[in-house]
C-alpha cells in the first residue's frame, strides 16, 4: 500500500509532512483536498479509521467554522459533515493513510508513526523544532 496524503500546500504543517513523508523515500499520493473535495463515503472512513469525529476533525482557526456556527458544541456531527463537504477547508489537516494506520498528522511529527522507516537526520518541523537528529533518531 502506498502513502496518500490529504494535503493543502497552502498549510505548513502539511508542507512539512508531506516533505517528511518524501524525505523518508515514499512517493505518496497526494490529494488536494481543497481542489477536489470530500464525498461522506470518504470523510467517514477515514474519520473512523482514524479515531475522529466530526467535531475532533474541524478545523477551527482560518476556516469558516465561526461564521457558519459550528463551534457550539450542540452543533450535530451530521451537521458539520455536511457543512465539511460542502466547504473542504473545515476538515484538519494533513490526513495521512499508510499500511501503518491513518492519522490527522497535527502535530506534524505524528506522521513518523505510519512511516515504514524513518527520514535520514537531521529533519526539522515547520517551527525550528528537530524531529530527526543528525543521526537519524528520532527527539522527542
Amino acid at each position: 500500500m502506498s502513502i496518500v496524503i490529504h494535503h493543502n500546500p497552502e498549510c505548513g504543517t502539511s508542507r512539512n509532512v508531506l516533505a517528511v513523508i518524501e524525505a523518508s523515500g515514499e512517493t505518496p499520493v497526494v490529494i488536494e483536498y481543497l481542489k477536489t473535495g470530500w464525498t461522506r463515503p470518504q470523510l467517514l472512513a477515514l474519520f473512523a479509521a482514524a479515531g475522529l469525529t466530526p467535531r475532533t476533525a474541524l478545523r477551527e482557526s482560518k476556516s469558516p467554522a465561526k461564521e457558519l456556527g459550528l463551534l457550539d458544541p450542540s452543533v450535530s456531527d451530521e451537521t458539520l459533515l455536511n457543512a465539511m463537504l460542502e466547504h473542504p477547508v473545515l476538515v484538519n489537516r494533513p490526513i495521512v493513510c499508510s499500511a501503518k494506520g491513518v492519522r490527522l498528522c497535527r502535530p506534524s511529527e505524528a506522521v513518523l508513526d505510519l512511516l515504514d522507516r524513518l527520514p535520514p537526520g537531521p529533519m526539522f518541523k515547520e517551527d525550528g523544532t528537530p524531529l530527526i537528529d543528525e543521526k537519524g533518531n528520532r527527539v522527542g
